[in-house]
């Protein structure tokens, strides 16, 4: 058996090890990851290739890396959401790369409420090297257009 002195060294121990693990994570991204959110049941890969899939609201943004803030040129970005009649259906689905700068830009109808949820565009972004993401973006009431920026942790932390 392990006497109470060398419990609470263990303990410290551990506790240190974690929060040094965890502040040398939280120290290396210059940018703030993207948080993750619910991709939903009616995500389908291959969207096609379009950056627009309705009028009455702008998405816009720039894609970048958590770990420096450098643009991501070239990143996959997959949007969903569903149509004026509030269905989700294949019309209102797009995959647009980023340009050299990292930037995108996505129109659509404003997206309706959902059931009991508020509007929103469901987002996938992957890029080589990144770790995948999946969010959602929230328009506000009334506003033709939305800025996000969407930012990537990189696969292998160095």
């Amino acid at each position: 058996m392990f006497s109470k002195i060398q419990i609470n060294l263990l303990a410290f121990a551990f506790i240190s090890i974690f929060f040094e693990l965890n502040s040398a994570d939280a120290i290396e991204f210059k940018c703030q990851p993207t948080p993750a959110d619910m991709e939903g049941p009616f995500y389908k890969p291959n969207a096609p290739v379009r950056s627009s899939v309705g009028k009455g609201y702008q998405l816009g943004g720039v894609v970048k890396s958590a770990k420096d803030c450098a643009e991501i040129p070239g990143a996959k970005i997959e949007f969903w959401l569903a149509a004026p009649d509030g269905n989700y259906d294949d019309e209102h689905r797009a995959t647009i790369l980023a340009d050299q700068s990292g930037k995108y830009l996505f129109e659509c109808n404003v997206p309706p409420k959902y059931t009991s949820r508020p509007p929103h565009i469901h987002i996938r972004v992957t890029a080589n090297g990144f770790q995948t993401v999946v969010t959602q973006h929230y328009p506000e009431k009334g506003s033709p257009k939305g800025d996000l920026l969407l930012v990537l942790i990189p696969s292998e932390r160095n």
